[in-house]
């Protein structure tokens, strides 16, 4: 079955690029969705994460305190990549899930692209028939973050920093859509890129 991966830095665009790829017919499958779901209260992968990071992370209704986990993780590498080892392989087990759900849906030619933010820092692009890189430059990037989202710009900027450059990503990148612009000239761009998915070169 056709499998690719869609990634892009934080404010980069990249939720709305894989939206116009659904239109065209390809099952998204979001990590970060995914990753949402497994946090919830009950999810077994929750448990394993109050267990390694204890109790003071969940709020008082036994909901996750994200501020409060982010806090813990952003400025210490240990502790993230203690969280992500326990969050990663939870997330991939339940995209293999879903790749299974969109063959069952669509059959063995169903287009599959899995939206990934960490894909470059995780290593993961050889999993993949090829990898398309959403990218904006920084400025916009900023003005998406700090209107849109309501970050301070020194926070946005430290998140940009904290994730690959655009350098390390156009290493792993088949194709490169450039978001910085209109939303008409992305969509030419994910039209062309979804030519050529649906039709590769002989």
């Amino acid at each position: 079955m056709p499998h690719y991966g869609l990634t892009g830095g934080i404010g980069s665009g990249k939720s709305t690029v894989a939206a116009m790829f659904s239109d065209k017919g390809a099952f998204i499958i979001d990590a970060d969705a995914i990753s949402r779901e497994l946090m919830e209260p009950g999810e077994e992968t929750l448990q394993r994460v109050v267990a390694a990071f204890g109790e003071e992370i969940l709020l008082d209704n036994g909901q996750l305190n994200r501020p409060h986990l982010a806090s813990l993780i952003f400025a210490n590498p240990a502790e993230r990549e203690k969280l992500n080892a326990i969050v990663h392989p939870a997330v991939r087990e339940r995209s293999q899930l879903l790749r299974e759900e969109a063959v069952a849906q669509q059959g063995e030619n169903a287009t599959i692209i899995e939206d990934i933010p960490l894909l470059t820092e995780t290593g993961q692009a050889d999993r993949f028939d090829g990898v398309i890189v959403v990218c904006a430059n920084e400025m916009v990037r900023l003005e998406r973050l700090t209107t849109q989202r309501g970050i301070l710009k020194e926070d946005a900027l430290a998140r940009i920093k904290a994730q690959a450059s655009d350098e390390e990503r156009a290493q792993i990148a088949r194709w490169i859509i450039d978001n910085s612009g209109s939303r008409e000239d992305t969509q030419h761009q994910v039209e062309r890129v979804w030519q050529e998915i649906i039709q590769p070169a002989s």
